[in-house]
């Protein structure tokens, strides 16, 4: 439009007149100057700086290495540029360096605390670290920098979905689609936070054949019921069949979960024996866990601490077990535990016995909604404290395996199988299954 406006300039230049020529000259000069910071200007807006184009095509290949050397270079030739170092935390952050990645969002707010966008970058890492209520925090005062963005309620809405505040959640949602209404990121979130199931009653169904003597059945059902994001109760009654005798037991147990701390269950069990299942039982379990990074090898461990008493008519059990959780990547994970069993029988001394088990999980398949995963066990020592005749009478090696189907998000089908060895030429081929419904 400027080169045109310059022809027309031209063409209407009077060359009779002098300083007529002399101030369309100066016009022309202005109007070509001006071209040309307008050009320069609008390629500069065009093309971005060429170190961020490397930056990007080495963060999609995942060579973090190269992408940080190159911001490296940057921040050394400019340190006081807070893009470029957020550049540098973003890097961090994207390769897993997590607490690296921190100290420079913390350092860069500290120089300029008014960019919303640093504050959800830290926000993010401290969800990844499982630090929501720090990512509470960063994100309020990111939403309060700039209200008008859908982004940052969006990101406040999983934080407060992460931290179970499921209706505060839902309101930052509907901000979010309020000023962006094809957000798609939004009504995901509000699809996200629809009724979940917070009952699941579990049927199953145990059998042992042994080799020595007639088979043992058992029977069981359980309904666990998360009331809140805390509170959580178990209740559960079981039967068994052991030749022509039969039993059941009742058990009860409430769960008290703490983002810091893990949860905590105590719990206890009351049968009718028969002489052949404990009277009581009591017990209590602890258990917490750690996310380590989701581009490392181990992405989270799980540690579990338990105690267990069983009282029968002639015998006090007291179990104190132990289970290390490895959560690998594509959903396999490793578990490895241990037991050790005081048994205390009428007119015999006091015994410790151990027994442990290694079970290896990983999924088979998937369809949609439906999944399929397996696993395989070994297991050494271990007894049964269901049943008096199976306690401190025997060692055993124990080799098993199972299958899960999800068959649908409300529906699950488990089942299992075992072969163990005993002492005396004995053996035990167990199988099972247990159907779940979620509502």
């Amino acid at each position: 439009m400027l080169v045109c406006l310059i022809f027309a300039v031209v063409r209407e230049e009077n060359p009779s007149s002098h300083g007529s020529r002399s101030l369309h000259r100066s016009l022309i000069s202005s109007l070509f100057l001006g071209t040309l910071l307008v050009a320069s200007s609008i390629f500069g807006q065009d093309q971005a700086p060429g170190w961020q184009k490397q930056v990007r095509t080495y963060s999609e290949a995942q060579d973090w290495d190269a992408a940080l050397r190159i911001v490296d270079q940057e921040v050394a030739r400019a340190p006081q540029d807070m893009d470029v170092r957020a550049w540098r935390a973003r890097i961090l952050g994207w390769s897993g360096r997590l607490t690296e990645a921190e100290t420079e969002y913390l350092a860069i707010l500290k120089a300029s605390r008014n960019d919303p966008d640093n504050w959800m970058g830290l926000a993010n890492l401290y969800l990844r670290d499982g630090k929501t209520e720090a990512a509470l925090r960063a994100l309020e005062t990111a939403v309060e920098l700039d209200p008008t963005r859908a982004d940052l309620h969006v990101a406040r809405a999983r934080a407060l979905r992460a931290a179970g505040e499921r209706i505060e959640s839902r309101l930052e949602f509907q901000k979010a689609l309020n000023l962006e209404p094809n957000s798609s990121e939004a009504q995901v979130g509000l699809i996200s936070l629809r009724a979940e199931p917070k009952h699941e009653l579990v049927i199953g169904l145990d059998n042992d054949l042994f080799n020595f003597a007639r088979a043992n059945h058992g029977e069981w059902t359980s309904l666990a019921s998360h009331w809140t994001s805390h509170w959580a109760t178990t209740v559960a009654g079981s039967f068994y069949q052991r030749g022509s005798v039969g039993a059941g037991k009742f058990m009860g147990s409430v769960t008290r979960r703490q983002p810091k701390w893990g949860a905590i269950t105590v719990g206890g069990a009351v049968g009718h024996d028969n002489d052949v299942i404990p009277r009581s039982e009591a017990f209590f379990d602890l258990d917490h866990g750690w996310k380590t990074g989701e581009t490392t090898f181990v992405r989270g461990v799980e540690i579990a601490y338990g105690q267990h008493w069983y009282w029968y008519q002639s015998s006090r059990i007291l179990t104190l077990s132990g289970t290390l959780t490895v959560y690998l990547p594509r959903e396999w994970t490793l578990s490895l535990g241990a037991t050790g069993a005081r048994s205390a029988f009428s007119g015999t001394g006091v015994e410790w016995r151990p027994s442990g088990i290694t079970r290896l999980g990983f999924p088979l398949a998937s369809w949609s909604a439906q999944r399929l995963s397996g696993n395989l066990f070994f297991a050494a020592g271990t007894e049964d404290f269901a049943q008096v005749d199976q306690i401190g009478r025997f060692a055993s090696r124990t080799y098993g395996s199972g299958l899960r189907f999800q068959m649908t998000p409300r529906q699950a089908l488990t089942g299992y199988g075992s072969y163990q060895m005993r002492t005396q030429n004995r053996t035990d081929t167990a199988f099972g299954l247990t159907y779940g419904i979620y509502f």
